[in-house]
């Protein structure tokens, strides 16, 4: 008794280490030396120069301050890396998030957004504490490539605005069906040269994505679009007339005020928050991942990802997740491990301390060029044309998802597809279940052909009426049970004994167990046995769980034993 409690303790343990253990430890723990800091210094500054752009810009169509964007990139990105699952993980402001957060902010205000953000982290780090983060990756593939799609549209959208220089009355509309005509009323005070900016930084990014895939086109192209901008006065809004700048550090930690009516305002914000941060942040590791052979920890990325949110919260930033082009460019620039993301975001708070008053000449339709290149990368072409192909379940999926995430709700577009996704499946999984009959075979030895013997099997041998065999092949589950049943229910009244073969069935749930539960009740009403062959420990497990027990049913290991067992039943003597 003494012995076995440190055991499992340690077994405990163990398995809390190898769930929630950031990468971070494992591999300091490995050895780190001068050369993978090196490595990681170069990959770090690397993926910064890419997230500088791209934060204030997501910040920007956000409706947030682009200040707040480095914040997020700054405090999210270092603990994403510092506390994660995954090696190579690049934590900061995503564009999957730029309608969310823009209709949290249009509906609770900026204080009710970082209360959502905060909300989110809690509820991250407890799914990952639950560990959710397993059945995460269970998101249908058309799913997450629909309402990818979709969230391009809508960020594209939402820059046509900055793209043309446009200059509406009143507030612009969140839902693109009302965006759509506001800003084709606004069409005539479009900027001619906000257009050639926009343009020009997108022809910039292009051509160096072309020629120099290795050089940091977006930040190049901004650069310049600011230069171009402070040389030559153009009249287009920047961040200095704007948003007055950015700041030149970071604020104090603080929360807005925090009252239970505030908190159920903004919850199902803040549940929209959490359940997009898990599928994008975890969906970023399987990238990662499949780049670099490695496995990341899903459950410890949950509680890092919930941990990063509630630091960016309190200093004043908004949703955090993992990256995934951020973190492609991770590890194509040779980071070794988490100590790069740390880096990154360290890069990014030395940037924000010595650049801050540079900022305030970035043209925001630079930076809205940007985005529209950002949104027409997030579009996985290839997978949406071979999901088109595939079969019409699959595009249906696509389609309801991509249309739902542009005209409805992103989180009603990731429930509604993983909902009709589950169906196809289930619908496919039925099919694939199958009962037959079999008329049971003896064997008969034969004698030595040279060959040490042989054994045949003759139906004519063995053949018996009395006897019904059926087996049942596939998972025996509710999409199946009601065709199974139809047929069981029609076994006949002059059988002596039946025998199910279970030895093909992988699984089988209550709905499976019910079916045979009930034919175990007819069977015994007639004075019928029911045997069961073929049942593995774990389907065992599931038919006792269902009162499936002797003398209702009987167990035998194989087909002749229960053949022998029926026969005895019918002829006693």
């Amino acid at each position: 008794m003494g012995r076995g409690r440190p055991c499992r303790a340690w077994n405990l343990m163990a398995d809390f280490s190898d769930l929630f253990l950031p990468k971070l430890i494992t591999v300091l723990r490995d050895g780190y030396d001068l050369h993978a800091f090196k490595a990681d210094a170069v990959a770090g500054l690397t993926v910064a120069v890419v997230a500088l752009p791209l934060s204030m810009a997501i910040a920007i169509a956000s409706g947030a301050t682009p200040a707040q964007g480095l914040y997020t990139a700054i405090i999210g990105g270092f603990l994403v890396s510092a506390l994660g699952g995954s090696r190579f993980q690049i934590g900061g402001p995503a564009g999957a998030f730029i309608v969310l957060v823009a209709a949290t902010v249009m509906q609770h205000g900026m204080d009710g957004l970082i209360l959502a953000t905060a909300i989110a982290g809690l509820l991250l780090v407890a799914a990952g504490f639950l560990r959710l983060g397993t059945y995460i990756k269970f998101i249908p593939y058309p799913v997450t490539v629909g309402f990818t799609a979709g969230i391009a549209v809508i960020i594209f959208a939402s820059q046509l605005r900055e793209l043309l220089g446009l200059s509406p009355d009143g507030s612009e509309p969140g839902p693109l069906v009302e965006k759509l005509p506001y800003l084709w009323e606004a069409l005539p005070t479009f900027s001619a040269t906000a257009v050639a900016v926009s343009l020009g930084t997108i022809a910039v990014i292009v051509v160096q994505r072309r020629y120099r895939p290795h050089w940091p086109g977006m930040l190049i192209a901004v650069c310049l679009a600011a230069l171009a901008v402070w040389a030559l006065s153009l009249p287009v809004a920047t961040i200095g007339s704007r948003f007055g700048g950015i700041p030149g550090g970071l604020p104090a930690p603080h929360l807005p005020e925090i009252t239970l009516a505030k908190v159920q305002a903004v919850l199902p914000a803040a549940v929209s928050f959490a359940l997009l941060g898990a599928i994008e942040s975890l969906l970023s590791a399987v990238v990662a991942d499949a780049m670099t052979g490695r496995r990341h920890r899903s459950n410890c990325e949950l509680v890092a990802q919930g941990v990063a949110n509630i630091g960016s919260a309190l200093f004043g930033g908004i949703c955090v997740t993992g990256t995934i082009a951020r973190t492609a460019t991770n590890v194509r620039a040779g980071a070794h491990g988490p100590v790069a993301g740390m880096l990154h975001a360290l890069f990014l708070l030395v940037f924000m301390l010595v650049a801050a008053p540079l900022a305030a000449y970035i043209p925001l339709s630079a930076l809205a060029g940007v985005l529209a290149v950002v949104a027409w990368n997030m579009i996985e072409r290839d997978a949406v044309l071979t999901l088109l192909r595939a079969n019409t379940g699959e595009a249906s999926v696509l389609g309801v998802t991509f249309l739902l995430t542009i005209f409805r709700d992103l989180t009603e577009a990731i429930v509604v597809g993983f909902a009709l996704g589950a169906v196809l499946f289930i619908a496919r999984m039925s099919r694939t279940t199958a009962i037959v009959t079999a008329t049971p075979l003896v064997p008969v030895d034969r004698p030595d052909d040279g060959n040490g013997g042989r054994t045949e099997f003759h139906e004519e041998e063995a053949a018996d009426p009395d006897i019904l065999v059926y087996h049942i092949r596939g998972a025996f589950f509710f999409g199946a049970a009601a065709s199974v049943g139809a047929v069981l229910d029609r076994i006949s009244d002059t059988a002596k004994a039946l025998i199910l073969d279970l030895s093909a069935v992988p699984f089988i749930d209550s709905t499976g167990a019910a079916v045979i539960e009930s034919l175990g009740h007819k069977m015994r009403d007639r004075g019928v046995p029911l045997i069961l062959i073929g049942t593995t420990h774990e389907l065992r497990q599931e038919l006792f769980s269902h009162d499936l027990k002797p003398p209702l049913v009987r167990y035998e290991p194989t087909l002749e034993i229960a053949r022998s067992y029926a026969q005895h039943r019918m002829d006693p003597a």
